[in-house]
């Protein structure tokens, strides 16, 4: 067991070099070793600050596509030189790969239309490239079902209400009357 006398000796000679943190032993001065620290972000990329920053160039994109009755979105990692008929063919397939649930009657991207979400009306250009888009949520309609809802929203729907109602009672709640007593 040391003795406290030399523990206290110890004790002196640590607050000496404690006063002598930014030098060496030899009283050359650390700082003027370590490299300047970048001002802007050019500096820190480039590591000078006159050469031009570009931002680096997209190699692929992560699109999430949405066919009309399934459940969540599919995935496809894609090209940004792609088309629209591309990503139409890459959801298609990545949908059967993953054994998805409704089941497609058909895989041929013809009879599907890409649109910006399932609200939108107009489906997209299938020649436009990926990174025109604008965007990377996309919803998939089979053509049958999208020229149906067209065709009801154009006036089908309003025929066939119409044609009800001449063939129903005025009061159609009179029957409701009579089934309750």
């Amino acid at each position: 067991m040391p003795s406290p006398k030399k523990h206290r000796k110890l004790g002196s000679q640590d607050k000496s070099r404690k006063g002598r943190s930014s030098h060496d032993l030899r009283g050359v001065c650390l700082a003027a070793e370590i490299p300047p620290t970048p001002r802007t972000v050019p500096d820190l990329l480039t590591g000078s600050g006159s050469a031009a920053v570009t931002p680096p160039k997209l190699t692929k994109l992560l699109l999430h596509v949405t066919i009309q009755r399934s459940l969540g979105a599919v995935r496809v990692v894609m090209p940004p030189e792609a088309t629209a008929e591309d990503l139409i063919v890459a959801a298609l397939r990545q949908y059967e790969k993953e054994a998805r649930l409704p089941l497609i009657r058909s895989s041929d991207a013809s009879g599907f239309d890409l649109h910006y979400s399932q609200f939108s009306l107009e489906s997209l250009d299938r020649e436009e490239k990926l990174v025109s888009l604008g965007s990377r949520n996309f919803f998939l309609f089979p053509k049958k079902a999208a020229e149906a809802t067209a065709a009801e929203s154009g006036g089908g729907a309003v025929a066939r209400c119409s044609n009800e109602a001449d063939n129903g009672n005025e009061f159609p709640w009179l029957r409701f009357m009579e089934f309750s007593l």
